[in-house]
């Protein structure tokens, strides 16, 4: 192989390949990188009878000899998922060329007077095949958590009865902050676990730790129940997602939620609809 330090990298463009895949949906990795491979190959066996014919000589000898030779020195790979199809009609097919899986375990303590939380701990294993790089997949992992906890503890869409939408931003309502990521929060990857449909035997890693996020949702409705059995309140109950401040206090029945039961429907004008 050559050094990394020869190996330089530019952004996309579509006058290099016109139709190419955005990074998006957690697959830029499996679809450049076996794309580069393609290319590389190419190259590879171009500069075959170069390097047989010099089978001690350098990079940059071959690659002068290619070009003397008036070998092309350039190529383009494309590749695309093989042997995907689905019908999302008849919910039938292969949609996917492999998951990801991933387990989280998620403490919390929970402020039965004023329905806020703290997250304690977490702890994630992921598995991510064979790394292309541990430092980036456990940010990754990190980095779609702490998305997951605004998605299950905190961003709520409020909408007025009209459909105008209230929380238009960040002014209108709460994103995750330093505060809300776990006191501790350990973060492994699943070792020995080659997925050997991708680039390096590594998997897709982006989107999916959001999920994990929901361990911090159970967690809570948890320990709701547990303060619920408390007041001797043992039916089941709902606690819709987001989990937020309100919703949890409101679940944690004692005397003072008694003394504010819920309006009826149809008795009253809402000044937001839940969807």
């Amino acid at each position: 192989g050559i050094p990394v330090s020869r190996i330089h990298i530019c952004e996309t463009s579509t006058n290099t390949v016109p139709n190419t895949s955005p990074t998006a949906a957690s697959a830029s990795s499996d679809m450049n990188g076996m794309a580069i491979k393609i290319a590389c190959q190419t190259l590879l066996e171009r500069l075959e009878p170069f390097k047989s014919a010099n089978p001690t000589g350098s990079w940059e000898q071959w690659v002068s000899s290619a070009y003397m030779g008036r070998v092309g020195l350039s190529a383009t790979g494309f590749y695309r998922t093989p042997d995907l199809n689905h019908n999302w009609i008849e919910n039938r097919g292969r949609p996917y060329n492999y998951f990801t899986y991933g387990v989280a375990s998620s403490e919390v303590e929970v402020d039965c007077l004023t329905g806020d939380h703290k997250n304690l701990r977490t702890d994630i294993v992921m598995d991510v095949g064979l790394s292309l790089n541990p430092a980036v997949d456990i940010g990754q992992v990190e980095g779609a958590f702490a998305q997951g906890l605004g998605l299950f503890t905190l961003e709520e869409l409020r909408y007025s009865p009209d459909g105008v939408l209230y929380t238009l931003g960040p002014g209108a309502y709460k994103i995750p902050a330093a505060g809300d990521i776990p006191a501790q929060f350990n973060v492994s990857l699943l070792r020995e676990a080659p997925n050997k449909k991708a680039i390096y035997s590594s998997k897709a890693v982006g989107e999916p730790p959001l999920f994990l996020a929901a361990s911090i949702f159970f967690a809570i409705k948890d320990a709701v129940a547990a303060t619920r059995t408390g007041a001797g309140a043992t039916e089941p109950f709902r606690l819709d997602s987001p989990a937020t401040p309100d919703r949890i206090r409101l679940a944690c029945t004692d005397f003072l939620t008694q003394m504010c039961p819920p309006a009826e429907p149809g008795t009253f004008t809402p000044w937001n609809v839940e969807v």
